[in-house]
C-alpha cells in the first residue's frame, strides 16, 4: 500500500473514532436536568428549582444532582428535604436507589428510596411504605423554603428570615 491509500483509509477512520468518543461520554449533556427528567418520562417537579449541575451516565442511568445548599419545604401535611447532593439511578419512569431526599410524615423523617411513575400518578417508596400522588402535583418545580406556595407575601417572609 502506498501512503496516499493509507491516508485515505486513516482519515475517515480517525474522524469516525473522534465522533464515537465525543458522543460516547454519557456524563455531560447540553440539556438541563429538568429536560432529562422529561426525556425519562418523569415530571420536572420531582426536583426543586435551583439545580446547579448534574451528571448522568446514560449507559448505567447513574445520576447525581447538585443544589447550591440543602433545601426543604412543606406541602400540605408533608415536609420534604433535599440534601445538596442527590444521587440515584434513572430509567424510564423511575428513579431508584435514591439518596438525599427525605419526607416527614407525620413526625418521622423517612428517606425516599424510589420514585416510580404509574400512568398519571407518581409513587414514592420509603422502603416498606409507599405513597401515590397525582402527576399534576409535579408539573412545576417547587422552590426551597416555600414549595409551591411562593406568592409575594411568602417571598417577603423568606427574605425577612434570611
Amino acid at each position: 500500500m502506498d501512503s496516499s491509500t493509507i491516508l485515505r483509509f486513516l482519515i475517515p477512520l480517525a474522524a469516525t473514532l473522534c465522533l464515537i468518543l465525543v458522543h460516547s461520554n454519557p456524563a455531560y449533556s447540553d440539556d438541563d436536568v429538568y429536560d432529562v427528567l422529561q426525556d425519562y418520562d418523569l415530571p420536572v417537579g420531582l426536583l426543586p428549582d435551583g439545580v446547579t449541575g448534574y451528571e448522568l451516565d446514560r449507559t448505567t442511568g447513574k445520576l447525581s444532582v447538585s443544589l447550591s445548599e440543602n433545601c426543604s419545604f412543606s406541602e400540605g401535611k408533608y415536609q420534604l428535604k433535599y440534601q445538596s447532593t442527590i444521587k440515584g439511578y434513572l430509567s424510564s419512569g423511575k428513579l431508584s436507589s435514591l439518596e438525599g431526599v427525605s419526607m416527614k410524615f407525620p413526625d418521622v423523617w423517612m428517606n425516599i428510596v424510589e420514585i416510580l411513575r404509574r400512568g398519571n400518578s407518581i409513587n414514592f417508596s420509603v422502603g416498606a411504605g409507599k405513597a401515590a400522588f397525582p402527576m399534576e402535583y409535579f408539573e412545576e418545580s417547587p422552590q426551597c423554603g416555600c414549595g409551591m406556595n411562593c406568592g409575594p407575601r411568602q417571598a417577603r417572609k423568606l427574605m425577612a428570615n434570611s
